[in-house]
């Protein structure tokens, strides 16, 4: 026979007096853990024997919880827009669902602005922007289930683009998780792979020290994206949650004081506590840094080079230097430049430190190779275009990417895990007085000079049909003005812009990274010109890639966000077909149309402008008409109908 002990007044006081706490964590566990057994356990007693539970007239005395305030109007909203705003968080993208409302709302009372846009996607690719140009956390709140799983893309974006990315999900109530509740999935196993930090935040209390924690870590070591989950129960006031826990006809006898005790007892600790006053300000951000050794070594290797290279990748641009700052660094060492990702206008326009063009053959004749920030994947052919002869300084955050394929095709003479812009400051305070020798820069540029000759006359050719996109690239990049932002969105259009267009300066360069990411341009557009709003912001689309995001141009009209978008628009994913064609014989799903997106654009509250063959002596008055829309207010589509050219053969799509 089962008998449950009865504890009497006397042993429960002694019990209480050693230690109120330990007993209501004890409580708090038995009643998460154990409980299902013990009810069942406890039905079972009543149903067979008609015995008494001595238990349930001292589980009051049992449940000891910090304060909880039953009359509060306050939510848990409240307390995520605290830790917000206390971290300077000025900017938070949405696309709007229940389970969230209590985090916008309460934001937009702290003055935070809400941007809410037409797919979740492009509020994380908006929040990436904002991270990459203002060196704080970019943020992003979405509801639950398909909310979350729409961003999935875009944080494995961020996450290869070593973005700090603050993405905050609804979710199913803590009592309804894996019940069947409404848009309820296993979400935190669905973004553990994509986050260097995930949390499901199952009290009230929990709140502020899991928002801190999270955005410290999205700026610590290799930055990245971190996940907060909030079940609905936990951004609610209590009176409505409350509500939802009452049991209209509960069971008779102990199986009802059970349920009732339980879901009482639950309530009570989801907010227990939730309004003590908690430290809202940023947590220490770890940041690795080279050792004065390896600075040491690295100033030796480089005085003694002849023909050292530079390759700046995006890590570089990472806080906690300033850009400007990485750029005199850049000109005190005299050493030539390859710039790739977010490193792009680091030297401005027309340095004669910037190389552009014949990489492959300048790392062939190097002597030192310093890659700052760059990895070598498939961008550099995993290693192999470094040449065995020469001194190999690797510099990254991330021990991953710092060793990437050195086990095959390379060899760093000298590995630093730290971080690359600190380190070329401190390499160039070491090297003062010290120039690379200038035949070497100069002979690189003027290979340069030669190759970009030959583009020029490549864009003075008449194509079959419709425009030269070349020319039409080679005069945006002459009427942009000089504090444009280029947003890259797109394949074969996009990568001949990326020869002709030349960023201005620093952080004037946003593209997705080495994860390829089609349909950034709306996202990354809307961050960059809320960051930035006196900039001329231009988007470089492929007709494509336009596809994912054009109807973000309702939300450049509503939030007031004038940008520019040239559309190359050639009637086809031209990259894929380049190759596909000639392999396999067939233009298949590669073929699209000339569509009027001008009219698409017109239709959001846009200006759209279709640009032909008949429109190519006025080209200019129209690139300058676009630009004086945006001035006035107006987002701007450029539909640019282009033919083909063999500018790009032998580019990689896979």
């Amino acid at each position: 026979m089962l008998v449950l002990v009865d504890v009497s007044p006397i042993s429960t006081q002694k019990i209480w007096s050693f230690s109120r706490v330990t007993i209501g964590s004890l409580v708090n566990s038995l009643t998460k853990v154990l409980l299902p057994c013990l009810l069942s356990l406890v039905w079972q007693l009543a149903e067979t024997e008609g015995g008494h539970c001595y238990l349930l007239d001292y589980l009051p005395e049992f449940c000891v919880f910090p304060q909880t305030e039953t009359q509060s109007p306050r939510h848990g909203g409240e307390s995520v827009a605290e830790v917000l705003r206390a971290h300077g968080v000025k900017f938070v993208f949405t696309l709007v669902g229940g389970h969230i409302s209590p985090i916008l709302v309460a934001c937009e009372k702290l003055g935070i602005r809400i941007v809410d846009t037409r797919h979740e996607a492009t509020a994380v690719f908006a929040a990436d922007a904002v991270a990459r140009l203002s060196g704080t956390v970019g943020v992003a709140v979405v509801t639950a289930g398909p909310g979350l799983t729409n961003t999935v893309t875009a944080v494995k974006n961020a996450q290869m683009a070593e973005s700090p990315v603050l993405v905050m999900g609804g979710a199913a109530g803590t009592l309804l998780q894996g019940r069947g509740a409404l848009q309820d999935i296993d979400q935190m196993s669905l973004f553990k792979p994509l986050c260097k930090f995930c949390a499901s935040v199952r009290s009230v209390r929990e709140i502020i020290p899991t928002v801190r924690k999270a955005l410290a870590i999205a700026q610590s070591g290799t930055p990245g994206p971190v996940f907060i989950e909030f079940p609905i129960d936990t951004l609610y006031p209590f009176h409505l949650v409350s509500k939802e826990f009452g049991v209209k006809n509960p069971p008779k006898g102990i199986m009802g004081k059970i349920v009732t005790w339980y879901l009482h007892n639950h309530l009570n600790n989801l907010f227990a506590g939730a309004w003590e006053t908690r430290d809202l300000f940023p947590l220490p951000v770890h940041i690795p840094q080279a050792t004065d050794d390896q600075v040491q070594k690295c100033i030796e290797l480089v005085s003694r080079a002849k023909k050292p290279v530079i390759l700046l990748g995006s890590q570089a641009t990472l806080p906690p230097t300033p850009a400007d700052n990485i750029r005199m660094a850049l000109e005190s060492l005299g050493i030539p430049c390859f710039l790739g990702g977010m490193s792009r206008g680091m030297l401005g326009r027309d340095s004669a430190l910037h190389i552009r063009q014949n990489r492959r053959d300048a790392l062939k004749d190097a002597d030192l190779v310093l890659l700052a920030g760059t990895v070598c994947d498939f961008r550099l052919s995993y290693g192999r275009v470094l040449s065995r002869h020469s001194k190999i300084i690797a510099v990254n955050r991330d021990k991953t990417q710092l060793l990437k394929n050195s086990d095959m095709f390379w060899k760093p003479t000298v590995a630093i895990q730290g971080d690359a812009g600190s380190f070329l400051i401190r390499l160039s305070q070491g090297l003062k007085g010290h120039k690379c020798p200038e035949d070497w820069p100069q002979s690189l540029k003027a290979g340069d000079v030669i190759k970009e000759k030959v583009n020029r006359l490549k864009a003075d050719e008449k194509t079959d049909h419709h425009l030269n996109p070349l020319r039409v690239l080679h005069r945006v990049d002459e009427l942009m003005a000089d504090d444009s932002i280029i947003v890259a969105d797109g394949g074969d259009f996009v990568g001949s812009a990326a020869y002709i267009l030349k960023p201005r300066g620093p952080l004037r360069w946003l593209d997705p990274g080495a994860f390829g990411t089609l349909g950034v341009g709306g996202g990354f557009a809307l961050g960059a010109k809320l960051c930035r709003p006196e900039s001329e912001v231009w988007i470089i689309y492929g007709d494509g890639s336009l596809g994912y995001s054009v109807a973000e141009f309702d939300t450049f009209t509503r939030h007031k966000t004038p940008i520019i978008a040239l559309v190359g628009n050639d009637a086809c994913w031209s990259q894929i077909s380049r190759e596909q064609v000639p392999i396999l014989g067939s233009n298949v799903a590669c073929g699209l149309a000339f569509t009027d997106y001008h009219i698409v654009a017109d239709g959001y509250g846009g200006k759209g402008v279709q640009i032909g063959r008949k429109d190519e002596d006025k080209l200019d008055d129209l690139i300058k008409e676009a630009q004086k829309e945006t001035r006035e207010g107006r987002a701007t589509l450029l539909n640019v109908l282009i033919g083909k050219t063999n500018f790009r053969e032998g580019s990689i799509s896979v």
